[in-house]
């Protein structure tokens, strides 16, 4: 008979180098600086991208907090007051998140339009590294969801984690954008967002799979009385 560990070991890769979603992070990620380094981007375009990124990464999120399944409200409180896991507790954190998350992005693109000034806002180049982000977080989103629905994911950890996920990221390319805006600044500091987005992504990954287990099926209570089958006349 097979056991269970050795069922999950099959169906859950060994550490974060099996994690195919990082991997595929990686390579976007790598792509997308050849693309800039090949078009001599100016560090605005390149900003750009990266805000397009991030908005995917809360569209994403909207998503999965939107399709979970069991959720645990442990610590999560709304207006001061602890809420119970159900649909409308669902849907009101995922409106929350998505007016916070958008201010947030409407006032940093309002940043970027500045910094790039006369050059176009959106081009070509931007929308196929817009395309890439989207097809990893795509697959990264239904490798996620397939994870929520084997356990309990905590909804306020679901709300806040994208913001530990862009934060360093985003404190990395602004202070590049500050000191370093030739072509070596753009590399160099586009090697450190990569950095920055891969650990942050493995960190995100461990910290929501430490959830509890999903609770199973309903069934027959254990003392209940098996069913015969009525007398025959």
């Amino acid at each position: 008979m097979t056991s269970a560990t050795s069922d999950e070991s099959r169906v859950e890769p060994r550490g974060w180098l099996a994690d195919s979603s990082l991997w595929s992070l990686v390579a976007v990620n790598v792509l997308v600086l050849a693309l800039a380094l090949y078009q001599h981007w100016s560090f605005g375009s390149l900003l750009m991208l990266y805000w397009t990124q991030s908005v995917v990464i809360g569209v994403a999120n909207i998503c999965r907090i939107l399709s979970l399944d069991h959720f645990s409200t442990e610590g999560y409180t709304v207006n001061g007051r602890p809420v119970e896991p159900t649909p409308a507790t669902k849907r009101k954190t995922a409106r929350f998140f998505a007016v916070h998350y958008g201010v947030f992005h409407a006032v940093y693109l309002g940043f970027i339009v500045g910094i790039l000034r006369r050059e176009p806002l959106w081009t070509w180049t931007i929308a196929l590294g817009t395309a890439l982000f989207v097809l990893n977080h795509l697959w990264s989103y239904r490798r996620n969801r397939e994870l929520d629905r084997r356990g309990t994911p905590n909804i306020g950890a679901l709300m806040f984690f994208p913001y530990i996920r862009i934060l360093p990221m985003h404190a990395i390319i602004l202070s590049g954008a500050l000191f370093a805006p030739a072509a070596f600044g753009i590399a160099l500091f586009a090697v450190l967002k990569t950095a920055a987005d891969v650990a942050m992504h493995v960190v995100e990954h461990r910290l929501l799979r430490k959830v509890a287990p999903a609770p199973p099926l309903a069934g027959p209570p254990a003392d209940a009385a098996p069913l015969r089958a009525p007398p025959r006349s």
